[in-house]
Order: structure tokens, then sequence, then C-alpha cells
């Protein structure tokens, strides 16, 4: 038995057991990556899928356990590959960062070129995702390190830990009436058309449930996964945003000139938490720890590597 046979496996697990996909992720023919897999079956004396004529039906059970071990080896593989890496070229590389636009575009700046400054041989690959295709994203290997607000938590395959908190604002043009009002409440937010994240991104769950618990049904004029988007159309009056604090500052510093006004909302809709993830049992390069402590002081390399461990919890952070 071979690598090659154990990657033909679990590609074939992933493109929901079709050869001819399979085959064209890993650039070789449907033909050979068939008869890999029988050759495995062969050594190993049982069959990791049944079929139907020559299509893959299912994983049978003693297949789930093959598949586990496959999973553990391939990981371990790439686990050499990165202790090679991080010992022959000590401060370089690419970091992979899977996030959201709003991580991408209004937090991970300073840090991304902090990370430079410290190691300038080191490479960044930004990978602007929602929060479930950040979690596949660890997963695949496609990345090393994840940072999103939903989902993270979702996946036992990841480590995730709290990063920072942060809360929503309301988003008004500069002549709106609820500007003149000293305490905004749900019911003055749920009157008014809503211009906010699609339900999926930057705590859009948060928002829901806030209206939900108070029984008010709001209408939502604009969904977005864009900050950008969200303050573009409340600027041009189509409603009332509602925005991430970090996504808003430029509203703050510009003042007046931004023609927005914004409110505090988290009174309104509760806090947040971003979190950072890792591939669990995954190896982590110098730079990666490094990262994870420029996101915040409390993740350090001791605390990550307990979590990984599995002997940190949220609570300990």
């Amino acid at each position: 038995m071979n690598l090659h046979q154990f990657r033909f496996v679990q590609e074939a697990v992933r493109r929901n057991l079709n050869l001819t996909e399979a085959a064209k992720a890993l650039n070789t023919s449907q033909p050979g990556v068939s008869k890999a897999i029988l050759e495995l079956e062969g050594e190993l004396g049982i069959e990791i899928f049944s079929r139907h004529g020559k299509r893959l039906k299912r994983v049978t059970e003693p297949g789930q356990h093959v598949l586990k071990s496959i999973d553990v080896i391939l990981r371990e593989v790439g686990n050499l590959r990165r202790i090679g890496e991080q010992f022959s070229q000590q401060d370089s590389g690419t970091l992979s960062i899977a996030t959201t636009h709003t991580q991408a575009r209004y937090v991970l700046p300073e840090f991304v070129a902090g990370l430079r400054q410290q190691f300038p041989k080191v490479n960044v690959s930004l990978h602007q995702a929602a929060p479930a295709q950040v979690a596949r994203m660890l997963i695949d290997e496609v990345a090393e390190i994840g940072i999103a607000t939903e989902s993270l938590a979702d996946f036992d395959e990841l480590v995730t830990l709290p990063c920072y908190v942060w809360q929503h604002t309301l988003v008004l043009p500069q002549d709106h009436p609820l500007v003149k009002k000293e305490l905004i409440t749900l019911e003055d937010v749920a009157r008014e058309p809503l211009i906010t994240y699609h339900p999926s991104f930057t705590g859009r769950t948060k928002i829901d449930a806030a209206f939900a618990a108070a029984k008010l049904s709001p209408r939502i004029a604009l969904e977005a996964i864009d900050s950008d988007v969200i303050k573009t159309y409340t600027k041009l009056g189509l409603g009332i945003g509602i925005a991430a604090e970090m996504a808003v500052r430029d509203i703050v510093s510009e003042g007046p000139a931004s023609g927005l006004v914004v409110r505090p909302a988290g009174y309104l809709f509760g806090s947040n938490v971003a979190r950072v993830a890792f591939k669990r049992s995954a190896y982590l390069r110098n730079f990666v720890y490094t990262f994870a402590e420029l996101l915040s002081p409390k993740l350090t390399r001791a605390a990550v590597e307990r979590a990984m461990g599995g002997y940190l919890r949220d609570d300990d952070i």
C-alpha cells in the first residue's frame, strides 16, 4: 500500500464518491484512481466501498475505519512536511489564512503587517469565504489558521479559541429622525427598513435572535456580506444599517464628512465572539504561533499548544 492509494480513497470520499471528479482534483485519470482503490482493497482484504457496477455507492463499515486511519496518516504526512519546512527554512514560507471579508478588510491588516515586520520572508495568502467555508479550508489543509465569528466551533475536526469580543452598531444617515433620539429601542429599529449582513455572516444570527425574542418582525431591505456595501446603501437612504463595530471606524474618524452617524447597538443585539481555529493535531510553524499572539495577547504559544492537546477551554483564556 502507498500514499497515492490513501489520497485516492480520501479524495473519492470528498468528491461524493465521484471518481471522475476525484481524478480531476488529483490531476490523474479516472481508471487510475479506480485501479489504485481496488488494489488497496485487495491488500487489505476488505471492500472500502460498496459498488453498483463500476460506480461507488457508499462507504462500507470496515471502510469507515480505514478512512479514519487514512485521515490520520495523511495528516501526519502533512505535519512531517511542515516540520521539514520549519527547520530547513526557519523564517520563511507562506502563512495561509482563511477568514471572512469583514475580518480580512477591517481586523487583520495591522496584524498581517506586524507578522511581516517580524518575519519579512514569510508570505501571506488570504482566502476570503463564508464561515463554513473557512472551516472546510482548515479541514482540507488549504489554510493553517482561520478567523470568523460563526461556524468554526461547530466542527469537531477543529480546535477553536476565542480571539476578541465585538458588538454591532447602528449606522444612520445624518438626517435620520433616530439620530436625535437618546436611546434607540429594538422596536424603533424594527420599524425601519434594515440593511445588514447575510444570515451566515458577521453575527447576523444574534440580530435575528434579538428580534425573535422580542417577537418583532423587521423588514430586511438589503442583505450583504460586505460592510462597505451596507454603509453605501445606508448613505443612499435605503434604510438604516446594522454593521460590525470594527467596520465603522472610518465613519467615526471622518465625523460629519462621512454623511453617516454611528450608534452602539450591543445593548440591543448582545456581544459576538470572533474565534481563531486550527485543524486538530496539525503541526503549527513558529510564525503561526506568532500570528495568533498578535491577534490576541492571550493566545500565547503555550495556550495554543495546550488547546491543541485538548487541555484548554474557553474559560481558561
